[in-house]
Order: structure tokens, then C-alpha cells, then sequence
């Protein structure tokens, strides 16, 4: 992506240092909105002094230090797994040992799904290994694995059209990549689909907009009423391969090995911490990525970036002393690879404080180089973003774009809450949910700047006199 998202926590001789005038009377706003810029624009010294400890100064490359040694030591972190718990032990101490405040683990229940081992190898018309990845919550196939014929499709409607050649074969899906949330679907619903039609496994074309025989995993769904069948994603160019024999009426015949097993949910933790307010320390802006990952590569990109660059952004603020108003809190999630499970969890218990959550920001689509800021909230709020996002002109990173959104933000924003997301996915589909997934992705100049991004916008929301207006 090319934005990203910063929580910052601070010491304890932390200073608010713009200038906003309150201009209230019973809770409701008499300022102008001319008087609004000017409090923003107050905040102009403040944010260079972010921007050049972050880029020029002895906080760069940081975040990337960090991030390495995380996933270089523990590697990639599946809910459920040994993995993801150690950590999440690792960051409650590294946020403790960075002098965060309130640094504390809020426990949730999550899936815990394992892949086991897994192969599929095609028989006809010639011996050739597929190189598979079994998608998250599927089941296995029996010991002997499923020997069948195979059905490619580029489509749904494909696949109702020759529903009568589908029963008892394995579905193979070359659907084309059109962008990620319209083709995904395919990876989510695609065992269904197939199961409907009497199909005994599915075997999907990776959601990748560049492969290099990489296939990408992910979660998909089941549905009541639905007969389960394995599945797992395959590369592009075995997708393809497949299609143009099955174009020439060739016969296919996979033998297909999952050894896939779902146990009882298990116990985690969102991790949080934060920069406690000086003034109104019961209203909070939320900075936040999620700290699980797939069980492949080394979850560096997704999403080891954006939660450190979360953790840095207030790693920023505190060094610098700064202590903002309102209180900036970080979250780390658990388990939104599952589907947003620790950040849901973590919405039920807080949402009776919904009216004192001024932001909910996420980071969760790399950490690539920032073009600007993806937001959703009401005009007046929007208005209000885009002269905060004019404190980054030293970067050249000003835009304010539309449909900010983000698995583990979602409640928030359909609950009202303004939300943002920083986002640039030209690369992200290269590795997304794959083993190219590693710290060989990361650029640390980027990551640097992403940081100040981030810090900057969640900085000067939280040190605001009022807070951004909702829907």
C-alpha cells in the first residue's frame, strides 16, 4: 500500500503543542471553519519535527530494524499457532520496554486451523507436480487423498452452465484477475460454488495480479447446507496450463493430498498500548495492523509492516515529548486473517464508548511508498483531513482519497466512526499471502516515510480541540 498507519504512545513529560482555542459551549462547536485550518496549520512545526526524525533523523530505518527482528526470529504467525502467541508475548514487552503507557493484552477466542501436509500431482495427460497452497478453514481430503478428473472453468456462470460435467470431478477455477475485491470472491466462495454442482474438491487460481509459480493462500467460507470439499489455490500458470489443454479437449486427472484439520477455538490477545490525552484522555484515536499473518513467507508485508509502523508512529511522538490531548491508542489485532475476529471482539467490548473515538485508522495493505490518505467520514470531516494531510506537503504526500476501509475497521466505520486507511496495492498482489511474503519486500526509506504518515495525521487528530465531526 502506499500509505500507512501510526499509533504513537508517550513518556512522561509529554506536551501538547499546537494551538487550538476552545470555542465551545455545551458540547457544541461555535468555531468556523476558517478557525479550524488555523489550529491545524500550528501544527506545522510539530509535524516537520515528526517528519525529520522519521526521515532524516536518528529514528530512520527503525521501524524495519524492528520488524526484521520479529519475523526473522519468529517467523510467520497463524491464528492459533505457537507462533502468533510468541509474538504477541514479544510486543507486550517491546511496547512495555519502549515506555509506552497502559500497554496491556485484552483476550479473545480465536480459530485455530492447521494446513498439514499437502500436494497435488497431475496424472493426465502427464505427470507434472502442482504446487498448492489449501486455503484457510478447508478440510482435508481422506489419507488416500481425491484421484479425479478435471473441470475448468473461467467463471461462475461457467460453472452453472456445465453444471452436469461437474459432479464427482475437481473444479478448477481461471477465473482472470480483475482487481483484488471483485476476483477474491472466488477464493472465498469457490468450494461452494462447486460443492452445489456435486464436485469433489476445488482447486482455484491464485488472487495474484503478477505470479512467479507462487501460489497465494487465504480464507475462504463454507455455507450451511453445503457439503464441505477440500480446496486449495494453485498458481496462475498452472490455472492457465489447465485451461488451454481443457480448451483442446484434453483430459485432466489430479490426485489431490490435503491433510488440513480445524481444532476448538483457542485463546489470544489484541495487544494495546497507548499516549494517554492531557485533556480529554477518555476520547481516543485508534492507530492499529494486525500482528497475525498466513502460515507462509514470513508475514512481513502483511501485515508486520503496518503494525509496526503503527508501533513507530508513537514511538515518534514519544520521542519527540509530545503528549496530544486526546488519548492515542495502538492495537495490534489477532486473528484478521480469519476475518477481522480479535478486532470484532475488541469492538463488542469498547463500543459502548463509540461517541469518544474520534478516528479508527488501519494499516493493512503494505507499506510501500505513501501517495496520500484513504478516508471515510462526512464532508465537513473530510474537509477537515485534507487540511491535516496539507502538514505533509514536505513529503508531497497531501491527497485525501475516498473509501478508506480495512478488515479489522470495518465495525467502527458502518457504526459511524471516521476511519482511514493509507493505500497503494500495485506490489501488494505480487506477495500477498504467499511465501514471497518476507522482509525482502520491505523498503526501509519507505517504511520510514509511511511512519511519518501516519504519526503526523494520527498526532494532530488526537491533539485537536474538538473532535472530527461524524456522518
Amino acid at each position: 500500500m502506499k500509505f500507512l498507519i501510526f499509533a504513537f504512545f508517550g513518556g512522561v513529560h509529554l506536551l501538547s503543542l499546537c494551538s487550538g482555542k476552545a470555542i465551545c459551549k455545551n458540547g457544541i462547536s461555535k468555531r468556523t471553519f476558517e478557525e479550524i485550518k488555523e489550529e491545524i496549520a500550528s501544527c506545522g512545526d510539530v509535524a516537520k519535527a515528526i517528519i525529520n526524525l522519521a526521515v532524516y533523523g536518528k529514528a530512520q530505518n527503525r521501524s524495519y530494524e524492528r520488524l526484521a527482528l520479529l519475523v526473522d526470529t519468529v517467523g510467520p504467525r497463524l491464528s492459533g499457532s505457537k507462533n502468533l502467541e510468541k509474538a504477541i508475548q514479544i510486543m507486550y514487552q517491546n511496547l512495555q520496554q519502549d515506555g509506552l503507557e497502559k500497554v496491556h493484552l485484552e483476550p479473545v477466542r480465536i480459530p485455530h486451523w492447521e494446513r498439514g501436509e499437502e500436494s497435488a500431482v497431475m496424472l493426465e495427460p502427464r505427470i507434472h507436480k502442482i504446487a498448492i497452497l489449501g486455503l484457510g478453514s478447508s478440510i482435508g481430503t481422506p489419507p488416500e487423498g481425491i484421484t479425479a478428473e478435471v473441470l475448468v472453468v473461467t467463471s461462475f456462470d461457467e460453472l452453472q452452465r456445465r453444471a452436469s460435467e461437474a459432479r464427482g470431478k475437481i473444479v478448477v477455477y481461471n477465473q482472470p484477475y480483475i482487481n483484488y475485491s471483485r476476483t477474491v470472491q472466488y477464493r472465498t466462495q469457490g468450494a461452494v460454488e462447486a460443492a452445489k454442482v456435486g464436485a469433489l474438491a476445488s482447486l482455484i487460481r491464485s488472487v495474484a495480479s503478477f505470479s512467479i509459480y507462487s501460489p497465494h493462500t487465504g480464507i475462504q467460507e463454507y455455507q450451511d447446507g453445503v457439503p464441505k470439499i477440500p480446496t486449495a489455490c494453485i498458481t496462475v500458470e498452472d490455472a492457465e496450463m489447465m485451461s488451454r489443454m481443457a480448451s483442446h479437449g484434453i483430459k485432466i486427472v489430479i490426485q489431490l493430498k490435503m491433510g488440513a484439520k480445524t481444532y476448538p477455538d483457542t485463546d489470544s490477545f489484541n495487544t494495546v498500548a497507548e499516549i494517554t490525552g492531557s485533556k480529554y484522555p477518555e476520547q481516543v484515536v485508534l492507530v492499529s495492523g494486525h500482528l497475525d499473518s498466513w502460515d507462509v513467507g514470513q508475514g512481513a508485508m502483511d501485515d508486520g509492516g503496518g503494525a509496526f509502523i503503527s508501533w513507530e508512529a508513537l514511538s515518534l511522538i514519544k520521542d519527540l515529548g509530545l503528549r496530544p490531548k486526546r488519548t492515542l491508542r495502538l492495537v495490534l489485532w489477532t486473528a484478521e486473517e480469519q476475518g477481522g475476529v480479535g478486532a470484532f471482539q475488541y469492538y463488542q467490548l469498547h463500543k459502548v464508548n463509540i461517541s469518544n473515538y474520534s478516528l479508527v485508522m488501519e494499516s493493512d495493505a503494505g507499506t510501500f511508498l505513501p501517495t496520500g490518505l484513504q478516508f471515510t467520514g462526512s464532508e465537513k470531516a473530510r474537509a477537515i483531513m485534507e487540511e491535516v494531510m496539507s502538514l505533509l506537503q514536505p513529503l508531497n504526500i497531501t491527497q485525501v482519497l475516498s473509501h478508506g476501509e480495512g478488515t479489522d475497521i470495518n465495525f467502527w466505520i458502518q457504526a459511524g466512526v471516521p476511519a482511514s486507511l493509507l493505500d497503494d496495492l500495485y506490489k501488494y498482489f505480487f506477495f500477498h499471502h504467499s511465501h514471497g511474503d518476507t522482509m525482502t519486500v520491505m523498503d526501509p526509506k519507505q517504511m520510514n516515510v509511511a511512519a511519518a504518515v501516519w504519526a503526523v495525521v494520527s498526532y494532530v487528530v488526537a491533539d485537536m480541540e474538538e473532535m472530527l465531526p461524524r456522518s
